[in-house]
């Protein structure tokens, strides 16, 4: 996948998409959504909102009932389905790594796939453990041998090992103590200030999406609510955005405002 995206500035777009599944069930309802390349686009929402739905409707582990998503320009299905996932890092919580995989494994995987000479390998699996913030003496070891974080830092890394222009992250902190969590929410920001990545993440918690979001996508039973700059949001007169602000006290935002009283 080229790091040279659509020319009119998108990433990814959905049109009029909607996604049923089994008898009837519609997942996904109509839905109408930009991504513009290099911003974080937080999809939030409570359980059973659409927002993994949404997420798989772009790497095409999920096909749309109606509508279309590009991807670069392109609709998902005039992409190979192979060739559209190994270009789209996916990190999901608690990291998702092969537990019978060392760490370098893990994050070698799609070079290794790409047919990668070992020498550049080797060097971008290093390369990559020092972005994430572990030490290259990690390498030789098992999941198991790991904290939460250490596990999730590696999981970051394995999805930006082929430098892919897309990342979808799927609750990637829900699962960490707040400590950990907080601590890997500023290393997310530093790291995509750095390398500019596009960001589709998934979280419900409001908070984490103020903090990291560019833009905040609310869904609610499948469907798109709002799409708005964490200010926008706090000062939404939404009655939906309203209730998820309601739930929470002071929040901060990504340019370091408060965005409660």
């Amino acid at each position: 996948m080229s790091a040279d995206l659509s020319s009119n500035g998108l990433a990814i777009e959905f049109r009029n998409v909607s996604y049923s599944f089994g008898a009837g069930t519609e997942l996904i309802s109509d839905l109408n959504l930009q991504v513009r390349r290099t911003e974080t686009l937080v999809l939030l929402g409570r359980s059973g909102s659409g927002k993994t739905t949404t997420l798989k409707l772009i790497n095409a582990l999920a096909s749309p009932t109606s509508g279309e998503i590009l991807v670069e320009g392109r609709p998902t299905t005039q992409w190979d389905p192979i060739r559209l996932r190994r270009g789209i890092g996916y990190v999901i919580q608690d990291a998702g790594l092969f537990p019978h995989f060392t760490v370098e494994r893990n994050v070698a995987l799609v070079p290794k796939i790409e047919n990668w000479p070992s020498d550049r390998i080797h060097k971008r699996v290093t390369e990559l453990l020092q972005v994430v913030g572990l030490d290259a003496n990690l390498a030789s070891r098992y999941p198991r041998e790991l904290s939460g974080g250490q596990r999730q830092r590696v999981g970051v890394a394995r999805a930006l090992a082929a430098d892919p222009p897309i990342l979808l992250m799927d609750e990637p902190f829900g699962a960490l103590d707040p400590i950990t969590r907080a601590e890997l929410q500023r290393e997310f920001l530093a790291l995509q200030k750095r390398l500019e990545k596009t960001v589709v993440f998934v979280t419900h918690d409001l908070r984490e999406a103020l903090l990291l979001g560019t833009r905040i996508a609310l869904m609610e039973a499948g469907k798109l609510v709002a799409a708005l700059s964490p200010e926008e949001f706090v000062n939404s007169s939404d009655p939906m955005v309203k209730k998820y602000l309601d739930a929470f006290g002071s929040l901060p935002t990504n340019n370091g405002t408060r965005g409660l009283a």
